[in-house]
């Protein structure tokens, strides 16, 4: 016999309210063209005058651009880190980069907290034996398993705010291993955006009246040397070696701790 508490009602409206809102969001900003001005032809277009009230604002032009940031990311809007970029350019490598790392990490909490409580529940209900043990493993090791995710940008960052949710990852551990693998990053991109004078001359000399037409292009992917790359590589090493470390000086087997 099922006990009353073994049924416990479920608002749909506050269950999937919040996922509702997002995809409406999405839906709404792709339709009306939104997302388009957080492109490289837009930052071209108004650099200067965002540039300016950076300047006569600083303080409050910060706090925005954090909101924004945390609002893209938590919408799963997957141009944000462009904004990454711009935050160099209008607020210096260091405080651009820092601001871009709290503005990420507030939205990738709330997308977390979103798509736990919308489906977390459900997938832990229909999932088997092998992805159960897969979330008995994320669970005792999720610190160290996301923050080397984070640290080597392999998967994309949309994906890494919503799995560990599925995996009943807890919130705190997840905000801090995403505030700290996604640090370097992160400046890497800001310190780019630093760069971005020199830049734009290049793409408005080989693509004129692009930044009007909303045609610019660049991979800035380019900019990311062999080196960055590396230096990262082995961050992400470093971050996982505790848990190899464990393994290899008397973690016992999966099937030992099963018992």
């Amino acid at each position: 016999m099922t006990s009353v508490e073994d049924k416990k009602p479920t608002n749909p409206i506050k269950k999937w309210g919040a996922l509702g809102v997002i995809a409406l969001l999405l839906a709404i900003g792709y339709w009306a063209g939104i997302f388009e001005h957080f492109g490289l032809s837009s930052f071209i277009k108004h650099r200067q005058d965002v540039g300016a009230y950076v300047d006569d604002n600083f303080i409050l032009a910060g706090a925005a651009f954090i909101l924004l940031y945390a609002g893209l990311v938590a919408i799963s809007f997957p141009g944000a880190s462009f904004l990454t970029i711009a935050s160099g350019f209008f607020f210096g490598g260091i405080i651009g980069g820092m601001f871009a790392v709290i503005g990420a990490t507030i939205g990738a909490v709330i997308i977390f907290v979103i798509a736990r409580t919308s489906f977390g529940d459900f997938l832990k209900d229909k999932a088997g034996p092998f992805v159960n043990k897969m979330i008995d493993g994320f669970k005792k090791e999720s610190f160290q398993y996301l923050l080397t995710l984070r640290l080597v940008p392999v998967f994309p960052f949309w994906a890494l705010n919503i799995v560990p949710a599925l995996l009943d990852m807890k919130v705190k551990p997840y905000a801090l291993a995403t505030f700290i693998g996604i640090i370097p990053g992160t400046f890497t991109y800001a310190y780019i955006g630093t760069g971005m004078d020199s830049i734009i001359s290049d793409v408005v000399e080989k693509q004129p009246g692009c930044a009007e037409a909303g045609t610019c292009e660049i991979n800035f992917g380019s900019f990311v040397t062999l080196e960055i790359l590396i230096a990262i590589i082995l961050l992400a090493v470093i971050s996982i070696l505790p848990v190899i470390i464990k393994k290899i000086r008397g973690g016992k087997p999966v099937a030992d701790e099963a018992k």
